[in-house]
């Protein structure tokens, strides 16, 4: 990673803006053409935007703040050794910052009617999902993620420039299997910024759902990492933590993800 933390938390708040109005927005636009219903077509394009838009933020701001754009891959990173706990809760802020921004460019966007369409874009539990299965889904969807994270931007063993597609390709297969079910968040900050937004103007928000989508994430990304610790190894080909890791084994997430 490169640059002060104030710059490298102005890429976190930037990229989770972009990911708000491409994901999200994406949700918002597809309810519009649909006169207010998705189908599973719909759901398709919405998870193609998604990944769209986590591929092009990676290679933008990957280099800068390591793209992390999700509170979960932050502590997951941090607490596996590879960013310093220093910088997390600056990080998280910015994340949550830049999904409220998101939000409100939505809103500007599509109109205050963007509140009535799914709330901005939010997050929601399916139709006879409850809480246990609501976790579930976030931390399976989230494994995917993470462990795609680990794979192609943390292991030092993986082919160069191939982090971004593959790791957006990933969000993209997860919105379809599990976006049925919670919506697919897997990311605090998805989850936040559009409910937040909604509430803002007048929207309906069940904020008793959104502890399943910070727990969920939370448990399939620290799981995603230690479980590709312990098999594949990916120290194996990093250099070990020096005094400060942000300058060994962070760098590897600043310039890969």
């Amino acid at each position: 990673m490169t640059g002060s933390l104030a710059r490298r938390c102005g890429a976190e708040l930037v990229g989770t803006a972009l990911l708000i109005v491409f994901g999200p927005g994406a949700v918002v636009a597809a309810l519009t053409v649909g006169d207010g219903t998705l189908d599973y077509a719909g759901l398709g394009m919405i998870a193609l935007s998604f990944g769209l838009v986590v591929a092009l933020v990676i290679y933008a701001f990957g280099s800068t703040s390591g793209a992390h754009i999700n509170p979960a891959v932050t502590l997951a990173l941090a607490t596996t050794g590879r960013f310093p706990w220093r910088d997390v809760g600056p990080y998280v802020l910015a994340q949550l910052a830049g999904s409220v921004l998101g939000g409100l460019l939505v809103v500007g966007a599509f109109g205050t009617g963007a509140v009535d369409l799914g709330n901005v874009g939010g997050v929601a539990f399916g139709d006879g999902v409850g809480y246990p299965q609501a976790i579930l889904a976030e931390a399976l969807g989230t494994f995917l993620l993470m462990i795609t994270i680990m794979a192609l931007a943390v292991d030092r063993r993986a082919p160069v420039g191939w982090s971004g597609w593959l790791i957006g390709l990933s969000v993209t297969g997860l919105v379809l299997v599990f976006g049925p079910l919670t919506g697919a968040a897997v990311n605090p900050a998805r989850a936040f910024g559009p409910n937040a937004t909604a509430a803002l103007f007048g929207g309906d928000v069940d904020w008793t759902q959104y502890p399943a989508y910070v727990i969920g994430p939370l448990l399939g990304a620290l799981a995603a990492s230690l479980v590709y610790d312990v098999l594949a190894r990916p120290g194996d080909a990093e250099p070990g933590p020096g005094p400060d890791v942000q300058g060994t084994q962070g760098e590897v997430t600043g310039s890969r993800t």
